[in-house]
């Protein structure tokens, strides 16, 4: 990729059904799971914001250089909803947003309700 060349990042949205619902409300084990992604897929954190919710749901924005992850938990109704983004400044990371996506599957053992991509 050269500096004339752009690529546009790929921005991964799923809604997921999930049985176990420990998952769907311990936050620190999903942002423990997502720090060892960003050191295995070669990203840089900027920062994190949590909310955690009465039922111990969760809402967690974890801003990365390349963009971001959003993930947003309801153990009522054994569902998230998943955001990947990253952008192709410097170089394509359209396969990364896609392994990371189906790590965050596997990690949740869930079912694809929805999924979208878009290429921005």
């Amino acid at each position: 990729m050269t500096a004339n060349d752009y690529y546009p990042g790929l921005h991964k949205l799923v809604t997921l059904e999930v049985q176990d619902n420990a998952k769907l409300t311990t936050s620190e084990n999903f942002i423990k799971f997502s720090e060892n992604l960003i050191t295995q897929y070669q990203l840089e954190k900027v920062g994190i914001s949590e909310h955690i919710f009465e039922n111990n749901s969760f809402t967690i924005a974890i801003c990365l250089k390349e963009s971001h992850i959003c993930i947003h938990t309801w153990p009522e109704f054994n569902q998230l909803t998943l955001d990947v983004y990253l952008c192709n400044y410097l170089q394509d990371n359209t396969q990364k947003v896609k392994d990371i996506t189906q790590e965050y599957i596997s990690y949740f053992e869930a079912k694809i309700l929805k999924e979208f991509e878009i290429n921005r």
